[in-house]
């Protein structure tokens, strides 16, 4: 079964006749075992995806796009590169749904780092694909969503975003940033800070599995 992305399959302990979807992103120049390692750890009754990136780094490494620097090592995102992984992304959910007994009315996504800020991308460019959003250590950039974003319906998207204060990869001002401009579409927040960098806490961990579970 060739599917868009290469991925790992946790199978739902208890399967229905529809389970709910946990798809887990990655971050730049990491791979689809990264997140996958804490797939034991999640609710036993969903399919747990996680999905490797589409650009290829280096061995054992992939982005959602690319990050280049300039002279005065200024990074620049892959603009182009990210939408065409947004859309990537939002056809992988339609073909797990259609592959797995997947229920398309309770997908979540758990993105980290650069798979946390597509699956705001996604999320708010296809309110109808997604239900939830775990956004790990990302910001929102309205330039990775569809052009005609402001029009969608997102007042039935849940998110729960959490951010380390010390990150030196993605300031956490850049995440608090994020908050008001994605309440302003209607989309209902909970917010979370860890003393910790670039990275998941464990409390950040039990937090999020609780908020899944409520």
């Amino acid at each position: 079964m060739e599917l868009s992305l290469y991925h790992l399959v946790r199978e739902p302990k208890i399967k229905k006749e529809k389970n709910p979807l946990l798809l887990l992103l990655h971050g730049y120049g990491s791979n689809e075992e990264d997140l996958f390692s804490f797939a034991s750890e999640l609710p036993e009754d969903y399919y747990v995806v996680s999905a490797r990136a589409p650009f290829d780094l280096s061995y054992g490494s992939y982005a959602w796009y690319a990050i280049n620097f300039d002279a005065d090592e200024n990074k620049f995102s892959d603009i182009g590169q990210a939408r065409a992984s947004r859309d990537i992304i939002a056809r992988f959910i339609d073909e797990l749904v259609t592959n797995y007994a997947i229920d398309a009315e309770n997908v979540t996504l758990i993105g980290f780092s650069q798979g946390c800020i597509l699956s705001y991308a996604v999320a708010v460019s296809y309110p109808e694909k997604v239900q939830r959003v775990v956004a790990m250590s990302g910001y929102w950039n309205p330039e990775i969503a569809v052009d005609d974003y402001l029009e969608n319906d997102c007042s039935k998207l849940r998110i729960f975003a959490s951010h380390g204060t010390v990150d030196q990869v993605i300031p956490v001002e850049w995440a608090r940033k994020s908050i008001p401009a994605l309440q302003v579409l209607g989309i209902e927040i909970v917010f979370k800070e860890y003393m910790v960098g670039h990275g998941v806490a464990p409390q950040n961990f039990f937090d999020f599995k609780h908020w899944l579970n409520s």
